[in-house]
């Protein structure tokens, strides 16, 4: 057996808790993003789209080094997995920039509440790709997670919002890539560990930014107070949270770790209030409690799923026991 196969990805077909732990995990990470990217812009003169770059490039750079040194056969991929593994660089690469561009067109507020449609999207896809079941629980929190996701993000500016033809179609591309990436995450995690998956895929999305360097300015030079910042974009809000999430893919339907993944939005409130010292408004506090909500309606469906498929495992061994005892003499 190859030691890029896990035999772990075989639960990926049903809820694990373990996962849904993990996600959310990588949620919290994820939330850090802005403080970081808000720090390091602080500090230097960067484009958005330099800044998603030299993360991403700087992310592939210490995976491979990493991988090298410790585990370089991890680093080996079979030829017929290249297409996926490019796919799936490309998503998010693509996404990095649509979502740039989203911020830039639309601004921050109304592209957070289109990056929110992703786990309807992501739920349908799997539904008709992979068959996971679209139950009313799915669906509940479906709902919550997005009208959460807008109370937060703030309706006064939702509604004073005037999108152009190209903002509309750069806040479709926005879930739609965002969607991508975790369908084509679960595909790929089912062959490779999550730190193969995430060295092809941050290499390639760098690959995908790459042309646009030539046309956004650079910053340089840089004070050490932004590579502080700069370093904890890239560990903790970049290389652990994928990491973990990738690793969560391969022990969850797509579509219960997109719905998760929203958590992030509620997260993100917590530190802005606690660390940035924005103040929340009731609208948005109730948003983060929606936003919440979905996520541990979905989450205690799953351990009602888990502890139901225990106890009828009990069952029939407790059975089988009972019907050996009964057979011997």
């Amino acid at each position: 057996m190859t030691p890029e196969i896990e035999p772990k990805a075989r639960t990926a077909d049903r809820s694990d808790p373990i996962g849904s732990l993990g996600v959310l995990f990588a949620a919290a990470c994820w939330g850090t993003s802005g403080i970081f990217v808000k720090f390091v812009a602080g500090d230097t003169q960067i484009s958005a789209l330099a800044l998603a770059f030299w993360r991403d490039i700087t992310t592939c750079l210490l995976l491979l080094i990493g991988l090298g040194l410790l585990r370089p056969s991890w680093l080996r991929a079979k030829k017929g997995d290249l297409r996926w593994l490019i796919a799936l660089g490309s998503s998010l690469g693509i996404f990095h920039v649509f979502w740039n561009l989203g911020v830039f067109l639309n601004g921050a507020a109304v592209a957070t509440v289109q990056q929110a449609a992703m786990p309807a999207i992501v739920a349908v896809a799997a539904w008709l790709i992979w068959h996971e079941p679209l139950t009313w629980s799915k669906i509940t929190a479906i709902v919550l997670t997005f009208v959460g996701t807008a109370l937060v993000s703030g309706l006064d500016v939702l509604g004073q919002a005037k999108l152009s033809w190209s903002g509309l179609l750069v806040g479709l591309g926005i879930p739609i890539l965002y969607a991508s990436w975790n369908l084509l995450g679960k595909k790929v995690r089912a062959t490779y560990n999550p730190f193969t998956t995430l060295t092809y895929a941050f290499a390639f999305g760098a690959l995908v930014l790459l042309p646009f360097q030539f046309f956004t300015p650079q910053p340089w030079p840089v004070p050490p107070s932004a590579f502080l910042s700069f370093a904890g974009l890239i560990a903790l809000s970049t290389i652990i949270p994928f990491s973990i999430y990738t690793f969560a893919l391969g022990r969850l339907p797509a579509s219960v770790a997109s719905i998760l993944a929203m958590s992030e939005i509620a997260f993100v409130a917590v530190y802005a209030y606690t660390l940035l010292g924005e103040r929340l408004a009731a609208s948005q506090i109730f948003g983060a409690a929606l936003v919440v909500g979905g996520v541990l309606l979905l989450s205690w469906h799953q351990w009602q799923t888990k502890g139901s498929s225990m106890s009828r495992s009990n069952g029939r061994a407790d059975s089988l026991r009972f019907s050996s005892r009964g057979t011997t003499k």
